[in-house]
């Protein structure tokens, strides 16, 4: 078995609720005409793929084809990203992550408890 190891930004897969909503997200950013034209759609076509459907309601979504040519023809592999953060997450991975920052707040609290004028051990001794 291979191990993979993969860095990118965190919190991508909370950002957007499908990966359909993130590509739609990503492609207006960098311009639609330009992507558009990168796919080889009008950009008419495209934001019909991108809402799922066209004008009358019939679905019209984006193909796994015009993912990966998407992905390919653009650099942007965020896409694999936010399929990598929101389905394969290590739960631990997330617990340490999360008692670490709690590590780190509970030092900057003493002293921000003493600069307001509470302190929890003084008030314990009276």
């Amino acid at each position: 078995m291979r191990q993979l190891s993969i860095t990118f930004e965190k919190g991508i897969a909370e950002r957007s609720r499908t990966l359909r909503e993130h590509m739609a997200v990503r492609v207006y950013g960098r311009g639609l005409v330009e992507t558009a034209g990168r796919l080889d759609l009008s950009p008419s076509k495209l934001t019909e793929k991108l809402a799922g459907s066209d004008s009358g309601g019939k679905p019209r979504g984006m193909t796994i084809d015009e993912l990966e040519t998407y992905i390919q023809r653009t650099g942007d592999v965020s896409p694999v990203h936010y399929l990598v953060e929101k389905f394969l997450g290590d739960p631990e991975v997330a617990r340490d992550e999360a008692l670490a920052k709690l590590a780190s707040m509970v030092e900057q609290l003493a002293p921000l408890m003493a600069a307001a004028g509470l302190n929890p051990a003084a008030r314990k001794r009276r």
